[in-house]
């Protein structure tokens, strides 16, 4: 229930924690022959894909050996002590102060909404 096949090739997806996609780190994850570790580097987002050489399924008609690809998903923290909600403030106030720079998404998605205005109004 962990892997989804295609092919050769096993795919699964793995929880970060915040912490982890922001600062790095390594997490271990499931091969069909045991734990491995994958490094984590910092500022990793939702979605990143890391491909593990030769840890999926020798094929039926040949003797190659697929790759996992595991996907990281950043898991966001739920039921926050008092304490680790007004850390959480100061760092959110903190990241304003930086401005749009510390968060890549968000400016690639205002630059295309403001294009698309500009393109309507040529």
């Amino acid at each position: 229930p962990i892997f989804t096949r295609k092919g050769n090739d096993l795919h699964c997806e793995a929880p970060l924690a915040f912490t982890q996609a922001a600062l790095g780190g390594s997490i271990e994850v499931p091969t069909i022959s045991g734990k491995v570790s994958i490094k984590i580097p910092a500022e990793t987002q939702t979605g990143a894909t890391f491909r593990l050489r030769g840890k999926g399924v020798k094929g039926l008609r040949s003797h190659t050996t697929g790759d996992l690809i595991c996907k990281v998903k950043v898991d966001t923290p739920v039921r926050l002590t008092a304490e680790q909600k007004s850390l959480l403030e100061q760092f959110s106030q903190s990241l304003a102060k930086g401005g749009d720079k510390h968060s890549p998404k968000s400016v690639t998605w205002f630059n295309r909404i403001q294009q698309f205005f500009q393109n309507i109004g040529s």
